[in-house]
């Protein structure tokens, strides 16, 4: 896994070994920052269940004004400080090692507002919904936020129809997709 452009392009990334997370291809990750194109540069990108930080990474190296990774396993955490160092991307990052939602609620405390929100949370537990309807009620997100959930083809996104939120795009791979929402 590598960073694909930007500052920090070329260089390979540490992953977790295991399979306590799912690296984001390298083609994945690629079609997603095409899709989100120019506009990352000078934005704000919030990273959860980050896993070895490429998706934040990226984001950094291609402009981000700030990335903030949220990440509760250790060893995962550890792995995002290593990546950061090595890219010399740190000084534009906050890792912040809670639980996603204790995370959110310190966010919402200081009065963070993300340009990006991007989610790849273990699949199947409902993480996505418990993420998106705290959201729905947060001022972490405005009009001009873009949230993007990396989930199996078979997660369902039909509650959103009770929340202020609506799917602007999506984006299916062979296994999995991305889910592009916004107010």
């Amino acid at each position: 896994m590598r960073v694909i452009a930007g500052k920090a392009r070329h260089l390979k990334l540490k992953t977790m070994e295991g399979m306590n997370t799912r690296p984001t291809t390298d083609r994945i990750k690629e079609t997603l920052f095409n899709m989100l194109s120019f506009r990352v540069e000078g934005s704000r990108f919030l990273d959860l269940f980050s896993g070895s930080g490429a998706i934040g990474i990226e984001a950094l190296s291609r402009g981000a004004k700030e990335a903030v990774f949220v990440e509760n396993n250790r060893k995962a955490a550890n792995c995002i400080r290593d990546n950061l160092k090595f890219t010399h991307l740190e000084e534009d990052a906050i890792l912040i090692e809670k639980d996603v939602t204790a995370a959110l609620h310190y966010l919402e405390e200081q009065g963070e507002i993300f340009d990006y929100i991007f989610m790849d949370p273990p699949y199947g537990k409902l993480l996505e919904k418990q993420v998106l309807c705290f959201l729905d009620q947060s001022h972490l997100c405005d009009e001009n936020t873009t949230i993007i959930v990396e989930s199996d083809l078979k997660t369902d996104f039909a509650y959103l129809n009770q929340t202020d939120f609506r799917i602007i795009k999506e984006k299916r791979y062979k296994t999995n997709k991305h889910t592009f929402i916004g107010l």
